[in-house]
């Protein structure tokens, strides 16, 4: 099926969305039914419906797929319980006042998401992680820990199954940096990125 639409520099917001606090860069695309919460969004970054987001930094070119959790709140487990009423003490009536040192170290806990990522359907990326450029997080995964540059990680918890290119691909890649390139110039070399990566690289790595 071939789609009809047309992003834009200006975001492309669906329909259903909580967006509080958050930042979007161009020609990005929030999909129906999200619900975002601190968060940065890199240009030419999407996301495909049913995301909840909370506390992310993340890169340009992201591909989020339905469903996916970034950021996913905690509870406090070093309580004698684990329910909200501690810190949400107002609506129970157990305070004036809510629990604001425990709000402020969940907002600090930041998931830095590096550029041209591909999280797959379900995906969970717990609080404070971080994931690095160009890695592929399988379906129904849930990241515990950092991730390294162009890694693939599936299952629960997630674990490396291997890396997308070789390494000295991999060198060059994050030496391009094509993910900062501006809109012209990557229309311009366009057809360069249906090469295949060592190509790719080989023609654009400086020393």
């Amino acid at each position: 099926m071939i789609s009809e639409k047309r992003l834009s520099e200006e975001p492309t917001i669906h329909e259903n969305c909580k967006l509080d606090n958050v930042q979007l860069g161009k020609w990005t695309e929030v999909g129906p039914f999200n619900t975002w919460e601190n968060v940065e969004f890199g240009d030419f970054s999407y996301t495909a419906g049913y995301n909840q987001l909370q506390n992310a930094k993340i890169g340009n070119f992201a591909n989020i797929a339905a469903g996916v959790r970034i950021g996913p709140t905690q509870h406090p487990m070093n309580r004698p319980t684990l329910h909200h009423f501690t810190y949400r003490r107002r609506i129970f009536g157990f305070g004036e006042e809510d629990d604001v040192e425990f709000f402020n170290w969940r907002r600090a806990q930041i998931v830095d998401i590096g550029h041209d990522v591909w999280f797959g359907h379900n995906a969970i990326i717990m609080p404070g992680v971080k994931i690095g450029n160009g890695v592929i997080v399988g379906s129904g995964a849930v990241v515990t820990r950092d991730v390294e540059p162009f890694n693939i990680v599936v299952g629960v918890p997630a674990r490396v199954i291997r890396k997308r290119f070789a390494e000295d691909v991999i060198y060059k890649m994050q030496n391009i940096q094509w993910w900062y390139w501006p809109y012209s110039l990557i229309k311009e070399r366009f057809n360069d990125f249906l090469l295949e990566p060592e190509s790719f690289v080989n023609k654009y790595y400086k020393e």
